[in-house]
């Protein structure tokens, strides 16, 4: 049994793109539905750092560091939402296979260099995953305006308040896992992007609106072990 893990959650930036549903419909494993706001499917880039990373009542202080960016969509299965995870990109090999064997993830090796100066995120991930689709994403972010908490219903908790992901098993099964932290803390963001080929990467058109993008300085979270759905 893996044991469930521990970790802080830094810096993210959500950058957000809405879609047609049957653009992400048709990239879904059976057993998971495209949840929709407004009748629009969203994908989303994420990049963020993972701090104190450890197996779940570990002390804090004993875990290690690891940069990370993702493509993910919002999903239901037999009702209940949740995010699915198209690739995760992360710099650390052993945390990379750790994550593919034991949490079913999709996660990919990356150079990922993230600075952070005068308030505002640098971030750079380029996939050195042997013989996987080449991906880069370059991009600066910093906070603007007053913190919010999302409102329910609204786009915002739509994005952010989710608390499950989905993945496939080696046997195609869905499996899952529970997120547990505080609701998220939100301000919106000042967003440069100057290379993101993470749609092409997973077979989608590249975007060519803006996104809608938040921007939060982090929680802490603890993660169930992943199961097998019912």
């Amino acid at each position: 049994m893996v044991l469930p893990i521990a970790m802080g959650w830094r810096h993210l930036l959500f950058a957000n793109w809405p879609v047609e549903p049957d653009v992400v419909a048709t990239r879904l494993p059976d057993g998971l539905t495209v949840d929709t706001y407004d009748g629009r499917a969203w994908l989303s880039v994420v990049p963020y750092l993972n701090v104190d990373v450890r197996p779940r009542g570990v002390p804090g202080g004993v875990g290690f560091e690891l940069p990370e960016l993702n493509l993910r969509t919002y999903v239901t299965c037999d009702g209940e939402p949740g995010i699915y995870f198209f690739s995760l990109d992360a710099e650390g090999v052993l945390g990379v296979v750790g994550a593919r064997l034991f949490h079913h993830l999709p996660y990919y090796a990356a150079d990922i260099d993230m600075t952070a100066a005068d308030g505002a995120i640098a971030f750079e991930s380029e996939r050195r995953h042997p013989g996987a689709f080449p991906a880069t994403f370059s991009g600066t972010y910093e906070p603007v305006g007053e913190p919010f908490v999302p409102e329910p219903d609204s786009l915002a908790a739509f994005l952010t308040e989710r608390y499950r992901y989905y993945t496939t098993g080696r046997d195609g099964s869905i499996r899952y896992a529970n997120i547990d932290h505080e609701p998220w803390t939100l301000r919106g963001a000042s967003v440069t992007i100057e290379a993101n080929t993470l749609f092409e990467a997973n077979g989608f058109e590249p975007p060519t609106d803006s996104p809608i993008c938040y921007y939060s300085r982090g929680v802490d979270i603890t993660s169930s072990r992943n199961r097998r759905w019912r």
